[in-house]
């Protein structure tokens, strides 16, 4: 479902982020962790051409489309109706003047989907928020329902990708159990592949196959998730390890 080769993202001719090799496979989970200013979050944001003012050059594939080369229309077919992008902070992206049921019923519309009341109905299900959420607007809701009504407008959309941006990281611990949950669970259920950037480690190692770890924006190690958080073989990757409480 992603397919990278010899990915470089510059600006003004500075590298920020390099990444020689990473495939995601349907219902495969890889993560990407690094402490802040890794180049993490680059490489999430140009897997669908969302680099802006920046120098990419490389091989991407996102769901069978070349991001590198695809044309504006293409890739807006793509963005969220096949890839869907999961920020950190969805209530900022959220107009505050409109109902999360507006939102998700104008988004369907744009990208053509029929029925949209019932696919509404049942992608909020998924996540297991209650309809009523619909009828709330972005300030009515928690962190962790936002959250989960980003994933659900993306399961909504049919997306077969969910690239997630720092997911919890403003979460509590318990609610952090509960978006893990449903992405976990729709990955089993649904076949999704899986992004996820984060620097929380113990997340990571209750939802990821593989794990790409990268600093100053070079990827230092990769390998399935285990091997890497059990026995890593970078001093990097070990400092990381070693600072969890």
């Amino acid at each position: 479902m992603i397919e990278v080769r010899d990915l470089r993202v510059s600006y003004g001719g500075r590298p920020v982020a390099e990444v020689p090799e990473l495939d995601v496979a349907a219902g495969e989970s890889v993560a990407i962790v690094g402490e802040s200013g890794s180049g993490k979050s680059t490489t999430l944001l140009s897997l669908l051409g969302l680099t802006e003012h920046a120098e990419v050059s490389g091989q991407v594939k996102v769901c069978g489309v070349d991001v590198m080369t695809a044309s504006q229309k293409a890739l807006r077919e793509l963005r969220g109706a096949r890839a869907a992008l999961v920020m950190q902070s969805p209530q900022a992206a959220l107009s505050p003047a409109t109902r999360l049921g507006t939102l998700m019923r104008r988004a369907l519309r744009l990208h053509g989907r029929d029925d949209p009341e019932r696919a509404m109905a049942e992608a909020v299900e998924a996540v297991l928020l209650d309809p009523a959420i619909l009828r709330r607007y972005p300030h009515e809701v928690s962190g962790g329902q936002a959250q989960r009504f980003a994933i659900a407008l993306a399961i909504a959309l049919g997306a077969e990708v969910i690239l997630a941006d720092e997911p919890t990281s403003a979460l509590d611990v318990t609610v952090q159990a509960e978006v893990v949950g449903v992405l976990r669970r729709l990955r089993a259920e649904r076949g999704l592949a899986l992004l996820l950037v984060s620097h929380d480690l113990a997340l990571v190692s209750t939802i990821a196959d593989r794990v790409l770890v990268m600093k100053d924006g070079a990827v230092v190690e990769s390998g399935p998730a285990a091997r890497v958080l059990a026995e890593p073989s970078h001093p990097y990757t070990r400092e990381l390890l070693e600072a969890l409480p």
